[in-house]
C-alpha cells in the first residue's frame, strides 16, 4: 500500500544574482529560477510523484532572500517512512551542491497548510549605499548586494518622512507593475512597517575613512502587489525630486 504524502514547510535562503527570480522557468526561457534548482534537488530523494515547491514570496531577477518559505508534499515508496525534518534538510542541501541556495529548517505540517496563503506577513529589505559617486567605487564585497545612487547623496530625513505616508491601508495602484494577475487583484494593501534605518556593510569598519553610509528600507505587510516594494523604494529615494504633495499619490 502506498502511504499518503507528507507535507513539509521549509525555510530557505539564496543568493539571487544568477537566477531569473525565485519562481520556476520553462525550458524555452533563457534564465533559471530558484524553484527549478529546489525541485531538481528534491527529485534525488526518489519520491513516488514529482515534488512541487509552493513558494510563499516572489522575488525577481537578482534579488536575494535571507529567508523565504515553501511547502511541499513528499510521497515515498511503499514501506519507506516519512523523512524526519533533519534528514530532509541534509538531503536537499546535499543535492543542491554548489548552488547558492540553502535549506535552513523544515517542519511537518498539516495537509491544509499553504505557504503562500497561511503566511502572516512578509518583510522586504532594500539596501542603499551612500557616498559613492559612481558604481565603480562600490566595495567589491558589496557588489550585487546594494544600490548606490548616482551622485552618492539622498535626503534621508525626507525619505523617512515619505516612508511614514506609506504606512496603513491605501490604494497602491500607482505602486505596481501590470502582470497576468493584475485584473484579479485588489490594489488595496496594508503596510504594517515602512522604515529607513542605518545599517552596516560587510567588514566596513576596515574602510571607515571612506565615509560610506549604509541604509535599509524595510517594508512589512501581509501581502504586496507585483513590484510594489521596488516602486515604494524608488518613491522614497526620489522624494526630494517630487513636487506633488505625497498624500495625493493615494486615492
Amino acid at each position: 500500500m502506498v502511504s499518503p504524502p507528507t507535507r513539509y514547510l521549509v525555510f530557505f535562503q539564496y543568493f539571487g544574482t544568477k537566477y531569473s527570480g525565485v519562481m520556476e522557468t520553462s525550458a524555452n526561457q533563457s534564465g533559471i529560477g530558484v524553484q527549478n534548482c529546489l525541485e531538481k534537488a528534491a527529485q534525488n530523494l526518489k519520491p513516488v510523484v514529482p515534488i512541487k515547491f509552493h513558494i510563499s514570496s516572489r522575488t525577481d531577477s537578482g534579488v536575494h532572500a535571507l529567508c523565504n518559505a515553501a511547502h511541499l508534499d513528499i510521497q515515498r515508496a511503499p514501506g519507506k517512512p516519512a523523512f524526519q525534518e533533519r534528514e530532509l534538510i541534509r538531503g536537499l542541501n546535499h543535492h543542491l551542491k554548489s548552488e547558492p541556495i540553502r535549506i535552513l529548517s523544515a517542519y511537518r505540517v498539516t495537509s491544509d497548510f499553504h505557504a503562500r496563503f497561511s503566511a502572516l506577513s512578509r518583510t522586504y529589505i532594500y539596501r542603499l549605499l551612500l557616498g559613492c559617486t559612481r558604481w565603480s567605487e562600490v566595495p567589491v564585497f558589496e557588489r550585487d548586494l546594494c544600490w548606490a545612487p548616482p551622485g552618492g547623496y539622498l535626503d534621508v530625513p525626507a525619505m523617512q518622512d515619505a516612508a511614514r505616508f506609506l504606512l496603513g491601508t491605501h490604494d497602491f495602484s500607482t505602486f505596481r507593475s501590470l502582470n497576468s494577475e493584475t485584473p484579479f487583484q485588489s490594489p488595496i494593501r496594508t503596510i504594517l512597517q515602512a522604515e529607513i534605518q542605518p545599517s552596516s556593510g560587510f567588514l566596513a569598519h576596515h574602510y571607515e575613512s571612506r565615509g560610506l553610509e549604509f541604509w535599509e528600507l524595510k517594508f512589512r505587510s501581509k501581502s504586496f502587489l507585483y513590484r510594489q516594494v521596488l516602486f515604494s523604494s524608488v518613491f522614497a529615494s526620489n522624494i526630494h525630486r517630487i513636487t506633488l504633495a505625497v498624500p495625493w499619490l493615494f486615492f
